[in-house]
């Protein structure tokens, strides 16, 4: 069942806001992640089978002040319904892939002496 967690955080800036995006999105069957809030200081988290006390520990763990504003059940749509796009800043996903370097080594003839 999917469900939505609001979650209150002391985030002062980029960084802190980068942090508690990383923490929350790194939990086994979150969905998305946004940040909500007159002064962007809530993190909106839906998923599905999310334990919000997990998510409050380890946010307060690592972040500090936490605390657990709501949750509340998404409900599913219905086939007639449609969806109106919203716009919300979600976490993105990246990878970045390791590109292995060659390094060269030339031999001179002085070298092997």
């Amino acid at each position: 069942m999917k469900q939505k967690l609001v979650v209150k955080l002391n985030m002062h800036d980029a960084k802190g806001r980068s942090k508690a995006m990383k923490i929350a999105v790194g939990l086994p069957g979150v969905i998305s992640a946004t940040i909500e809030g007159a002064d962007k200081d809530q993190i909106a988290v839906v998923g599905d089978g999310v334990d919000s006390i997990d998510l409050t520990k380890l946010l307060r763990k690592r972040m500090g002040s936490t605390e657990l504003v709501s949750v509340t059940p998404m409900d599913e749509k219905k086939k007639g319904e449609e969806k109106k796009p919203e716009a919300t800043m979600a976490w993105p996903y990246q990878y970045h892939p390791i590109v292995p370097q060659q390094h060269f080594v030339y031999a001179t003839p002085y070298s092997f002496m």
